[in-house]
């Protein structure tokens, strides 16, 4: 999205740890942030968020290459309708680096770790992705042209669909939160509650993605929960009898749904796609059991791993 600094590229690695590190930084108090608590309460976010602004400062992006349109776009609108100051514009952008990259990152290592440890999804997928660059003419190599897929391409991915979905099943944890309009009564098969207009209701869809009455052993990771008998993605869930309309919601719904959705999905298939083609991937020994989730984040999105996983990985021979 922000482009690549090619002016830097002797030192390319370490800036992007250190800015990996000020992510972290800043993240990591976020929950706080969101319950109110100003950031300078807390020093060492605050700094890290500094830096990250420092960085995405115009005269810092001008410098970049292969800068998206939204982001140059997001560029020219604060540099000729806003009356922000250089490094409040800069701020604007922290906002979508912080939106793209929250849930994302935790999203792309549940569906990489749940596939590697389980040998039925890395062989579907495998074979998915094999079949569909050769469908696409593409052919993978180290030194010719890299592997690029259309949007109809990715879209037409399923199995990779699937790992995707349930490893954000296990793994979301958002909230769903509206403010009554009205006073109305809310019917339940356990009772009927009468809400008041401007109650705020939440819902929590992880009661939902958890239920066994419409996933069977609902703690298990299966590869193909979201295929029909033809390998097709599976849209029909039931519970109590009855067909839903909503079985799946990693990403909110109505007015507050996730405007990047789409996009996360297809960056995360392309990662995973560019995974299978060029590495083989093992978990180190040991490594094999599934991290608990980080609590502290229920309800703002993808709950990360309490801790690192440890995996091998080496260039196929192409």
């Amino acid at each position: 999205i922000f482009g690549r600094d090619l002016t830097r590229q002797d030192t390319q690695k370490a800036h992007i740890l250190n800015n990996l590190d000020n992510f972290k930084q800043f993240d990591k108090v976020f929950p706080a942030l969101v319950a109110g608590l100003p950031i300078h309460m807390f020093r060492t976010a605050h700094s890290a968020r500094e830096k990250l602004a420092e960085s995405l400062r115009h005269e810092n992006l001008q410098k970049r290459e292969s800068v998206s349109e939204l982001i140059r776009l997001r560029m020219f609108l604060n540099d000729t309708l806003s009356t922000f100051d250089d490094l409040e514009k800069a701020k604007t952008h922290l906002v979508v680096l912080w939106a793209s990259q929250a849930n994302t990152i935790p999203a792309t290592f549940w569906s990489l770790f749940q596939m590697i440890r389980n040998p039925e999804a890395m062989k579907a997928a495998t074979e998915e992705v094999k079949r569909t660059l050769e469908n696409a003419g593409q052919k993978v190599s180290l030194e010719g042209n890299p592997i690029c897929l259309s949007q109809t391409q990715l879209n037409d991915l399923p199995v990779l669909e699937s790992i995707i979905k349930e490893s954000l099943r296990l793994s979301s944890a958002s909230l769903n939160i509206r403010t009554a309009k009205e006073d109305f009564t809310l019917h339940l098969e356990e009772g009927s509650y009468n809400i008041r207009k401007d109650d705020i209701i939440a819902l929590y869809p992880q009661l939902m993605h958890l239920d066994p009455e419409i996933y069977p052993d609902p703690l298990i990771f299966k590869y193909d929960r979201y295929l029909d008998e033809n390998g097709k993605t599976k849209t029909t869930f039931y519970c109590n009898g009855l067909k839903l309309k909503y079985y799946y919601m990693p990403f909110g719904s109505g007015a507050t749904i996730c405007p990047g959705r789409v996009f996360a999905i297809h960056e995360i298939k392309q990662f995973l796609v560019l995974m299978l083609s060029y590495f083989e991937l093992e978990l180190v020994e040991g490594q094999d059991k599934c991290p608990p989730l980080d609590q502290s984040r229920a309800g703002l999105g993808i709950l990360p791993p309490l801790y690192d996983i440890e995996f091998k990985y080496r260039f196929k021979h192409l």
